[in-house]
């Protein structure tokens, strides 16, 4: 758990992807003006990812209030980002516009019937490019994962922080950044990023 400035980013474990030896995380900002989640794993298996063998901590099982969620942000919609989103039926879910296009239209890209669960309503809200979403807290387009990943870039007196989705998988991604999404992170000098596949947040090198 992080606080500054009166917000606080907790990760939050909903499963592992026992395949791959990958921890799965969500983030939670507490933010005097609302509550943010920052995408939503997964709440049951399915064959398609079968082989990555995933260990389910769904959040309908944790010790969250899920009603006090005032927004969902979705960094990306592959499978164990988005996975969780029918908990959320009503709450409105930010997503950069080609991101759900590209969930909606590509095949093998995702598992389509999490994006869009069938007899459910997503609420998304489509953003096109950079959208502040609540004073100080702001998406910003990080290509490279996907076309259409987009961080979460939260401002404070000691340097942005970060939640990154998958824009870096493993910390070392950001130490030698290569996408155009990764050197986007570097080049905000953020103080720290949280990934959703890491268990402690990237710092830079002091």
């Amino acid at each position: 758990m992080i606080h500054s400035a009166g917000i606080t980013v907790t990760p939050v474990h909903v499963g592992d992807l026992a395949g791959v030896d990958l921890p799965i995380y969500v983030h939670l900002i507490d933010h005097p003006a609302g509550r943010v989640l920052v995408d939503t794993g997964l709440t049951e298996r399915h064959p398609a990812v079968a082989d990555l063998d995933p260990q389910l901590h769904p959040l309908s099982e944790q010790d969250l209030d899920l009603a006090s969620v005032d927004m969902v942000v979705n960094t990306h919609l592959h499978f164990d980002h988005c996975g969780g989103n029918h908990l959320f039926s009503g709450t409105p879910i930010y997503v950069q516009r080609q991101e759900l296009d590209d969930a909606r239209q590509q095949d093998d890209y995702t598992i389509r019937e999490w994006v869009d669960p069938p007899g459910a309503t997503a609420a998304y809200v489509p953003v096109d490019g950079e959208f502040t979403l609540l004073p100080g807290v702001r998406l910003v387009p990080a290509p490279g994962h996907t076309r259409g990943s987009q961080i979460v870039v939260i401002e404070t007196d000691h340097g942005p922080i970060v939640i990154a989705g998958d824009t870096a998988v493993f910390a070392g991604e950001l130490d030698d950044p290569q996408t155009e999404g990764q050197r986007l992170i570097r080049a905000l000098e953020p103080g720290l990023v949280w990934m959703s596949h890491q268990r402690e947040p990237w710092r830079p090198a002091r």
